[in-house]
């Protein structure tokens, strides 16, 4: 059944934005009567049947309505360093949203490469692969952060630094807890610098390896995420 989003309403009547109605209606060719899903982002999954054709703003009426839907017992922030090839920060993005992901953060590093993120566009990947997931939640997406302005930052959770800068680190499969609060630092194409780490350390992080292979920025992101998902089953 066809995914569509809303902005969260508790109207019985709900409309499409235009972009959306336009995929509806000109693109999928939606009639009368047809039957779809609707996600607001925040945990509202809905079945609603189309009442109006119109193709900037068509109307559904809410037959269900479920709240909470499918909602993650953890909470992970992943703040990662955006990749040089912004298609693999986009192919991050995808597969740690289908996996389950609550925030994300691109963050600003010693060794970045790519320092400006747009992040109109990036939403609209998140966006699509919720859809594409069938989930009710919107993972938060922020604005590009320093380093330094967030490992200071107060996080309630558990928080942990992904690096190859030292041999022998505790896998990050060892030291989750179930339905655990996490932020978990992925670093830039040519890692965190020393300097980073320690000053990570010194603001309560927790080193962490991801597995004996050396993983590309976008892959130990997903990995983190993954890793979560599996120990929360």
């Amino acid at each position: 059944m066809h995914i569509f989003y809303i902005e969260k309403s508790n109207s019985e009547i709900v409309k499409l934005s235009e972009e959306e109605s336009k995929h509806a209606i000109k693109v999928l060719r939606l009639k009368l009567g047809d039957l779809v899903n609707l996600i607001d982002g925040v945990g509202g999954f809905y079945l609603a049947k189309l009442i109006s054709e119109n193709h900037k703003s068509c109307q559904f009426s809410v037959i269900e309505k479920h709240e909470n839907y499918q909602k993650l017992s953890y909470f992970v922030h992943i703040a990662i360093a955006p990749t040089k090839n912004i298609e693999r920060f986009e192919w991050f993005l995808e597969k740690s949203t289908e996996i389950g992901v609550s925030e994300i953060t691109p963050l600003l590093c010693e060794h970045s490469e790519r320092k400006v993120v747009k992040n109109e566009r990036l939403e609209k990947v998140i966006l699509s692969a919720v859809k594409q997931s069938v989930k009710a939640f919107l993972p938060r997406l922020n604005e590009m952060h320093d380093f330094n302005s967030l490992v200071t930052k107060t996080f309630d959770g558990e928080k942990y630094i992904a690096h190859c800068n030292k041999q022998e680190l505790p896998l990050l499969k060892n030291l989750v807890s179930h339905n655990e609060n996490a932020l978990i630092l992925i670093g830039p194409e040519g890692d965190f610098s020393p300097k980073e780490v320690h000053f990570a350390l010194q603001n309560g992080f927790k080193e962490i390896s991801l597995g004996t292979s050396r993983l590309r920025t976008e892959t130990a992101g997903v990995v983190a995420c993954h890793t979560f998902s599996l120990l929360n089953l």
